[in-house]
């Protein structure tokens, strides 16, 4: 293990000796690559680093321990076992930070999110959770944009389709596709009933050109005049987009933007980043089949999570995690039940590892 350390941080350095080349700092073509892969090795270089000074200082305790000085070997004696414990505990983090990442988690991400069963009360869960996602990109001090979406003017939303940009977006959020699903007493409840509604979260890396390929042939497009409200320009033409891609069925609509142009950008976006997500998930489906995940099956129809208002909880069900901090939760507060997720999918390529 040390020489592989030693070796990616021997390249660490050299990425930092590139990015201060006057030639290549010059020029963003070129920098940005060697950036973001020096950026990507930080973690484990740090932790490289201290793991090859402890195992330095434990070689000079055991010397100290084989000469003839008996007060120094006392000292020394007790310091080995601190150092051997932080040994073991550095080689399990190591063994983590050593994992295959993921391509696509340093991805921006498309966000979208549909009421389920449940009607009315169903819409409103849909805004509560647009709510949590994107004061959770607001606490990440991501950027984010509304695409399309859908209200149903008493404070819910049938749709709503936004694209998240910010470091490692997508890896934070990839675990969130899934039936998330509410109890609690409606407003409109005379009888204090506890209703059970759902609504359907999707995340999907932006897809960028190099990933995917569309040809031109196999789109159709409509525009139509967008709906709801807009002001002076929205509703007075035909602005809004509609694109199917014909080989495969997929149908994107996009009205938020104030221009034809702008809604045809975007719904592209959207329509590239489904089928992206899509090859993503039958990858995803294929390793599951092998092996059983928790967390990554790519099954957009599994329940994956509970609301419960009347006990202020949030359960995670496919990790069995409950949390009671669920108006924490609701301001975008899911930082602890992301890192519960990691751990348990970290955990799973481990096993996976040593089978």
């Amino acid at each position: 293990m040390k020489k592989k350390l030693e070796a990616i941080i021997a390249k660490h350095a050299h990425l930092a000796q590139q990015m201060a080349d006057p030639e290549i700092y010059g020029n963003q073509d070129k920098l940005t690559p060697i950036a973001i892969e020096h950026s990507a090795m930080e973690g484990i270089v740090n932790v490289g680093k201290v793991y090859i000074s402890v195992l330095d200082q434990i070689a000079d305790d055991k010397e100290i321990l084989d000469g003839d000085d008996d007060d120094l070997k006392e000292i020394v004696q007790e310091e080995l076992g601190d150092l051997v414990a932080q040994q073991e505990n550095l080689e399990a983090e190591i063994k983590v930070l050593l994992l295959p990442k993921n391509p696509m988690d340093n991805k921006n991400l498309i966000l979208e999110i549909r009421a389920g069963t449940g009607g009315d009360e169903a819409a409103l869960f849909a805004a509560d959770l647009f709510r949590i996602y994107t004061r959770y990109a607001e606490r990440n001090g991501w950027t984010f944009k509304i695409m399309n979406s859908s209200d149903t003017g008493i404070g819910g939303m049938k749709e709503a389709i936004v694209s998240m940009q910010g470091k490692g977006a997508f890896g934070m959020l990839k675990y969130e596709s899934g039936v998330h699903r509410v109890q609690r007493v409606p407003k409109t409840e005379t009888s204090g009933r506890v209703h059970t509604s759902a609504a359907t979260v999707a995340v999907m890396p932006e897809a960028e050109d190099v990933d995917i390929e569309i040809l031109d042939a196999d789109l159709k497009i409509d525009t139509y005049r967008a709906s709801g409200a807009g002001g002076q320009h929205v509703n007075k033409t035909e602005s809004a987009i509609r694109i199917t891609h014909i080989p495969t069925g997929l149908v994107v609509t996009c009205q938020d933007e104030s221009s034809q142009h702008k809604n045809r950008a975007a719904a592209l976006k959207v329509l590239k980043s489904r089928m992206l997500a899509a090859e993503q998930e039958k990858v995803a489906a294929e390793r599951a089949a092998e092996r059983r995940s928790l967390v990554s099956t790519g099954d957009r129809s599994a329940k994956i999570r509970t609301y419960n208002f009347s006990q202020g909880r949030v359960t995670d069900h496919r990790i069995n995690f409950t949390t009671y901090r669920l108006n924490e939760i609701l301001d975008g507060d899911i930082t602890e039940i992301i890192e519960q997720l990691k751990i348990a999918e970290q955990q799973e390529h481990l096993a996976a590892e040593t089978e």
